[in-house]
């Protein structure tokens, strides 16, 4: 085999796993949704709603945390080993989700899940950026993150499906389906990073550990801090968008079928913006890219609240889904792409980690508004308004003074 095909083997399973591993973090997120009318009919438990929602908060609170632990150690001990290590985490502590026998531990094993699903994402990218070729990294990536929106997909074919004749534990034993499909492959086929493994040889763990420091150092502080505001920017409008969406079209007026296309208008328009967006990155910077996209987030945003045929709405909201949802895919791999290496993994769980910290406010921030009587106008006018922080920060962050080696 020789050199150029053993590197497109190397890309093609580093991002088919990456992508499926990913499946199942955007297939936790919302099955979990979907099973919530069952937990709260569960006569064993008897839920209330507010219960139930803590429940489904735990997960994101562990995936804060995993993020940032798991982020920073794949920079210390490999992507490979740190990727399929997180891998089996939340794959067993899926399965024990759907045994639990008492509300407490399905919270407690979510909260678990959560840890190894929060690591994921920032090993994935890590290892996608440094294994695909420099001119397509950007495009490549945003494939592989697609498995987020896929998995959503999933979630909902399968609670249609599955949760009436099965009930929610058989929903949350398929997200453990990883333990013995994807595990195996990633032992077999997934690469580890020729640059880490140049890195590695090159000088012991705390050698590395010391190198990791100077990510809290000058410029490198500012940069780190400026990722996390853009993160919680672009995961506060995802997350609060995707949550209401739907209502605040209701209550503009619309029926309840057309407030739902809305939200599967915005949602394609988040995979188009992913896509398209990254390989606009590819050419022109993903500094520029994220920026820009933030700003057409804010046009598109305000210009929902005026009255307008409903063919331009639908319009504008696909636009908002690709300058929100399909801007996250484009900061992703901003950050990758902003720092070295020895770096790269641990500025990814740091910054996508506090930064989901905007997905818990996101919904809140929504709701909040709705309790207190705003409506469609004032909601994405908010909405609009935390855009322009993203696009500050994101335009703010200092060049990095070299740039960063693959």
């Amino acid at each position: 085999m020789t050199t150029l095909s053993i590197r497109r083997h190397s890309v093609a399973a580093a991002v088919s796993l990456g992508f499926a591993a990913i499946v199942f973090d955007g297939y936790d997120l919302i099955v979990y949704g979907s099973a919530v009318p069952q937990l709260l009919d569960y006569q064993d438990w008897q839920l209330t709603p507010t219960q139930a929602g803590a429940i489904g908060s735990y997960a994101l609170m562990g995936a804060v945390l995993g993020a940032v632990s798991v982020g920073t150690l794949t920079d210390l001990m490999g992507r490979r080993r740190l990727f399929i290590a997180s891998l089996t985490w939340f794959s067993l502590m899926t399965l024990l989700t759907a045994l639990a026998p008492t509300p407490e531990l399905l919270g407690l094993f979510r909260f678990l899940a959560g840890l190894g699903f929060g690591g994921i994402p920032p090993t994935a990218v890590a290892l996608v950026m440094e294994v695909a070729p420099p001119a397509r990294r950007h495009f490549i990536n945003a494939l592989m993150l697609c498995g987020f929106p896929a998995g959503g997909v999933l979630a909902a074919v399968m609670a249609l499906q599955f949760l009436e004749p099965l009930g929610f534990r058989a929903l949350f034993a398929f997200g453990a389906l990883p333990l013995v499909t994807l595990v195996p492959l990633s032992i077999w086929l997934l690469p580890e990073s020729p640059g880490f493994e140049r890195r590695a040889r090159g000088s012991g763990r705390s050698a590395r550990l010391g190198r990791l420091t100077t990510l809290l150092k000058g410029r490198q502080t500012a940069a780190l801090v400026l990722f996390v505001i853009t993160n919680f920017c672009s995961f506060l409008l995802v997350f609060g968008l995707n949550t209401w969406l739907p209502t605040l079209m209701r209550e503009a007026g619309y029926e309840l079928g057309s407030a739902l296309a809305f939200l599967l208008v915005l949602n394609v328009g988040a995979a188009v913006g992913g896509l398209a967006g990254s390989a606009l990155a590819d050419r022109w910077g993903s500094r520029w890219i994220a920026t820009a996209l933030f700003v057409l987030a804010v046009a598109s945003l305000g210009l929902i609240a005026v009255p307008l045929p409903t063919a331009v709405l639908f319009l504008l909201v696909f636009v908002a889904g690709a300058a929100t949802t399909g801007n996250q895919v484009v900061i992703y791999g901003y950050i990758a792409a902003h720092y070295s290496p020895e770096h790269r993994a641990t500025a990814l769980g740091i910054s996508t980690g506090v930064g989901r910290l905007g997905a818990v406010a996101g919904p809140i921030v929504g709701g909040a508004l709705l309790a207190a009587g705003a409506g469609l106008s004032v909601n994405v006018g908010v909405f609009a308004l935390v855009a322009v922080l993203g696009a500050v920060a994101c335009a703010a962050v200092p060049a990095p003074k070299a740039a960063p080696a693959l």
